[in-house]
């Protein structure tokens, strides 16, 4: 009988110690979270995947993506996604339509929110057309006057209804890349290297003031700028699109700008893993089941996109009468663009 003991006694701590072993070697390969954990994914076209080509058919025109950091980050660290960032979607949009999805029980939040507010896609609009016919510094002007005046109030006001309805949460904000990088590749498309500079700047006011308020509340503020250096629009290696066809998918970050640049931020651990990925592909079905409960509401949000220069428009013909240009002569286009660029970056440098 002793002998038996002794050795049920000796099994019992082999037992406990490849236990402890076990749990251990899990807590150091795997995040700290319990599998299936509640997170949810806010804010407009830079979270729901806009640009990766590829959405879920939830009935919406959000352009919900697998390939989006928010699915990659929920396949990766096990997480139960509820998607609900929507292409489009402004501060009040989200208020309205998106903060539903938040209770006491959600652990995980993302958010990128504020580019539309200050109307970013038609400021790229305005400054993609030739110099002759358009008033880009003058569309940064307001876009920047809402950065500063407008959006710090909308963003803390978002972020207390945030920490309210999800006061146990880890919030992470994220910000915007810049989209240039000093030349346009793109034929149809005129923007100058000044208005390339201004562009910039203007993202980087937007993280700015967006970090500022997301501090202020404790949240975490992800800043993709140094991670996507080197893969702007034209750059080898792009992760943000250039004008694209269809022209929704224009600068917006691409499959690999969501894989290597954002998920990479906002992952707690380094990488998304091939087998991540396909899970992440499958999850499509789920995230379309889950998407659909809010369809209704999801569709009052109105797409906020880019437009492509339209040099047969009559704002075209007339600025080209105005400016002495050959609308069917390229080289009288570009030439033209040259000079008013030249006069409205000099212009731009005697405010400063």
């Amino acid at each position: 009988m002793k002998s038996f003991t002794t050795r049920r006694r000796a099994a019992a701590v082999i037992t406990l110690v490849t236990g402890l072993v076990s749990s251990l070697a899990i807590a150091l390969a795997a995040p700290a979270q319990a599998a299936g954990e509640s997170y949810v994914a806010l804010g407009d076209s830079y979270s729901s995947g806009t640009g990766t080509r590829t959405y879920i058919n939830d009935g919406t025109s959000c352009q919900r993506s697998v390939y989006a950091y928010p699915s990659l980050d929920a396949a990766a660290l096990n997480l139960a996604l509820t998607f609900r960032a929507c292409s489009g979607a402004k501060v009040l949009d989200v208020t309205n339509t998106q903060l539903s999805a938040l209770s006491g029980t959600t652990r995980f939040v993302t958010i990128s929110v504020g580019g539309n507010d200050a109307g970013f896609a038609d400021v790229l609009t305005e400054c993609a057309m030739p110099a002759w016919m358009s008033n880009c510094n003058g569309a940064i002007d307001d876009a920047q006057y809402i950065i500063n005046n407008v959006l710090p109030a909308r963003l803390s006001t978002l972020y207390t209804s945030i920490r309210s309805k999800a006061p146990n949460a880890k919030v992470i904000v994220v910000g915007y890349p810049r989209i240039f990088m000093g030349e346009d590749c793109n034929a149809l498309t005129w923007f100058s290297p000044s208005e390339q500079s201004r562009l910039n700047y203007t993202a980087d006011l937007l993280n700015s003031r967006t970090s500022t308020q997301a501090s202020a509340k404790g949240f975490s503020f992800v800043n993709p700028t140094s991670r996507f250096t080197g893969h702007a629009v034209c750059d080898t290696v792009e992760w943000i699109n250039g004008l694209s066809s269809p022209i929704s998918e224009s600068y917006h970050p691409n499959i690999a700008g969501h894989r290597d640049g954002y998920a990479y931020l906002t992952k707690p651990v380094f990488g998304v893993s091939a087998t991540a990925r396909a899970a992440a592909r499958l999850s499509a079905s789920t995230i379309e089941a889950d998407a659909r409960r809010f369809t209704s509401i999801d569709r009052t949000i109105d797409p906020e996109e880019f437009v492509a220069p339209d040099l047969s428009s009559a704002r075209a013909r007339s600025a080209a009468a105005a400016a002495g240009v050959d609308l069917s002569s390229r080289t009288s286009i570009d030439r033209a663009d040259r000079v008013w660029s030249a006069r409205q970056a000099a212009e731009w440098a005697a405010r400063r």
